[in-house]
């Protein structure tokens, strides 16, 4: 499974259409909107952050997962870019631990 962090920070806006995850755009480099589902809400040295997985229709693909810090921004969060080199390696490696303790 891959990591990924994309697109600079964003206003959330939540969909309600899946009933299992929260929903939210974030736009790419080409500026294209992009609906990501949050997969996995999580904390890392008492800050959050979600892996969340592009919706592609009816589905969601978790092949490829995308890292993003989430702030809370009233009844609604923001997920932001993790720009800093050392805290996204380090959020990767505690989300990748989390799961393989899940897993086992």
């Amino acid at each position: 499974m891959r990591y990924w962090a994309l697109a600079d920070p964003v206003e959330v806006s939540v969909n309600e259409d899946y009933n299992e995850y929260i929903t939210f755009i974030v736009k790419n480099k080409k500026g294209e909107d992009m609906e990501m589902a949050v997969v996995e809400e999580f904390e890392v040295d008492r800050k959050n952050y979600c892996a969340a997985a592009l919706v592609e229709g009816e589905y969601i693909n978790e092949d490829e997962l995308y890292i993003y810090r989430i702030t809370a921004d009233g009844d609604d969060f923001k997920a932001e870019m993790i720009t800093d080199a050392r805290e996204y390696d380090l959020v990767v490696k505690a989300y990748t631990e989390m799961e393989m303790k899940d897993r086992y």
